[in-house]
């Protein structure tokens, strides 16, 4: 994780202390590598390096890189079961990764990463909101009013809207059951995009009136840029058919929390000490498979090992007994910490940073989002990673989704319409090839019609939503002309001259930070869910090791949870299993209280 400027080393700030993201003056966008305020720290619970003639050198047990959800998590599962040695080195300069809020001149915040909650029954995430009076389990939802428009005004019945909004979801649940039954889709059809294209044509086969039949066209068109959102690519036609059904939703719905998203950060945050956080500390190096020699630990020379070894379920490389000061292979080194973790081999990863500093972990807990992990896990990892790991991540999609928000003075829309969705006429789109929609001046006239709506978040503050390269090209522009084509399109839309222009355009730019690289992960054409489960793959330094030397957690390591917050923390929490198996206490506390609020919220109807 190579990062472009060499900042001080500070300790975490709480997440409601620090300027969590700055929008700046000249482009208005939203800048991910946020800074704080603070001191140098050297880790209040860490020791120097014995012997290292580097005095930024420190030790410690478990170094947690990423102090996203699944960072957080794992510390969190680490310090319940008395595990406290243990460090998180964290890129930017504040915790929580995709979750991250910024507050407005009126008092109000707006989320920039992880919106809602993704189901109730089973997802940490709730249960975490519950117990800390985030969210009220008794929901009662806004009413929500959703008016469908052409580019010429015209407003679709409402019957018409609901007719083809049932219809798409029937063919996404048909889609979803591929992946579990025995029977095979039509020939040639290979991704989600091109079998409801197909359940599409035949559905508007039998409406013979032209116009009714484009309308509806439309609808649908609508309906798959929404989709390309939610799943996080850049057209339904890249995601794989038999494995969309691998993502578990959970029951519930979307919960929002009152207080906006990034309010669980707290929780989560408030029994880590900040000493056990540095933040503005990128990873550049990771030395992970380390023989022991008489000199010390040095990096295994990938080029003097058979290569095709490193493709087993268990990585390892074999360490030699009898050497000095050495340990028996797979034996634990005892330590004076009162801690319940232990290490295989003193010191068996070496960590260097951005900023010249140096760890010596006994494991580490690495929870780099995928899209980071695709531009530099050739060279972050020394050495490379097991081919099986490279090809997954090389397999895998990591897609841009980005969000619109739209700051008004004065309320604008009806108080009753809560969205407007879009119906753009694609029919020139449709005609140009895959090979001209990529290309700048392609993009340049056409980006803003992958905006498939505009909802509303409070009567003053508008959200819209943009996917794939049309996102990507968005991300270069200056916030003066997406907020001026949104007013453009919102008076031609809403057929109305008087629609006011933004006071503020904030535009995410996700697939331009570079500890993110994108929004979150989905399984393409080609990819399976085996990949996501490569990927969660410990690495192991020897044969006999008990425990991993490298676990690896993030939403893209759960298998039926990924792109979600709670796959995240759900992973996080595994990875601190890895480590904590064997030891005292027998019994892993998995939450702190002992609570299962999903046990007695079976009984309770939802709405």
């Amino acid at each position: 994780m190579a990062d472009k400027s060499m900042e001080p080393t500070t300790p975490a700030p709480s997440p409601t202390e620090e300027g969590i993201a700055d929008i700046t003056a000249a482009s208005g966008r939203v800048v991910a590598t946020d800074e704080s305020a603070g001191a140098p720290s050297s880790g209040a619970n860490s020791s120097s390096s014995s012997g290292g003639s580097n005095n930024n050198s420190t030790h410690v047990k478990v170094l947690i890189i990423g102090a996203g959800m699944a960072g957080l998590s794992a510390a969190n599962h680490l310090l319940q079961n008395g595990c406290d040695d243990f460090l998180i080195v964290e890129a930017r300069g504040r915790v929580g990764g995709r979750i991250v809020s910024i507050p407005l001149d009126n008092n109000q915040k707006v989320e920039l990463g992880a919106n809602w909650i993704h189901g109730v029954l089973g997802n940490p995430i709730f249960e975490i909101a519950v117990q800390h009076g985030l969210v009220s389990v008794v929901n009662i939802p806004k009413p929500h009013k959703v008016v469908a428009t052409t580019e010429d005004g015209h407003q679709v019945p409402f019957s018409i809207l609901q007719e083809i909004y049932e219809a798409y979801v029937c063919f996404l649940r048909r889609c979803d059951e591929y992946f579990l039954c025995q029977y095979s889709p039509p020939p040639d059809i290979n991704s989600v995009g091109e079998h409801i294209n197909y359940e599409i044509e035949i559905y508007l086969s039998s409406v013979q009136d032209p116009k009714e039949k484009r309308l509806k066209q439309l609808i649908f068109n609508c309906l798959l840029k929404r989709e390309t959102c939610i799943t996080g690519c850049h057209n339904m036609n890249e995601v794989d058919l038999l494995e969309l059904g691998s993502y578990t939703e959970l029951q519930g719905g979307n919960i929002v929390l009152p207080a906006g998203y990034s309010s669980i950060l707290r929780p989560l945050s408030a029994q880590i000490p900040k000493s056990s956080i540095l933040t503005k500390c990128p990873v550049k190096k990771i030395h992970w498979k380390r023989k022991k020699t008489f000199a010390g630990l040095e990096t295994v020379d990938e080029h003097s090992e058979n290569e095709d070894s490193d493709d087993s379920e268990k990585t390892v490389t074999e360490v030699p007994t009898g050497t000095a000061g050495g340990a028996q292979r797979g034996a634990s080194v005892e330590s004076n910490a009162s801690s319940n973790c232990d290490y295989a081999i003193e010191g068996a990863v070496r960590i260097d940073c951005e900023n010249g500093q140096v760890f010596h972990a006994g494991h580490v807990i690495c929870t780099i989002p995928l899209g980071v992990l695709k531009h530099t896990h050739k060279t972050l990892f020394d050495p490379e990673l097991p081919h099986y790991k490279q090809e997954s991540i090389e397999n895998l999609m990591f897609g841009t989704v980005d969000k619109i928000i739209l700051v008004y003075e004065r309320p604008f829309l009806s108080a009753d319409i809560s969205e407007v969705m879009l119906l753009w006429d694609d029919e020139k789109q449709e005609a140009a090839s895959e090979e001209e929609r990529a290309t700048e001046a392609y993009l340049s006239k056409n980006w803003f019609k992958k905006i498939y709506s505009f909802a509303k978040i409070t009567d003053t503050l508008l959200l819209g939503w943009v996917s794939g390269r049309e996102a990507e090209y968005m991300e270069t522009l200056p916030h003066e002309v997406v907020g001026e084509k949104c007013t453009e399109i919102l008076r031609d839309f809403l057929q109305d001259p008087y629609v006011p222009k933004p006071k503020l355009c904030v535009c995410t730019s996700w697939k331009s930070q570079t500890y993110t690289g994108g929004a979150y992960t989905s399984i393409p054409v080609g990819s399976t869910q085996e990949d996501i489960e490569n990927l969660a793959q410990p690495l192991y330094a020897t044969p006999q090791a008990m425990k991993p030397v490298i676990v690896f957690a993030g939403e893209h390591t759960h298998s039926s949870f990924y792109s979600t917050v709670h796959g995240a923390y759900l992973s996080g929490r595994t990875a601190a299993q890895y480590l904590l198996a064997n030891d005292e206490p027998d019994e892993i506390i998995m939450e702190s209280d002992g609570s299962d609020l999903s046990a007695w919220m079976q009984g309770i109807a939802l709405d």
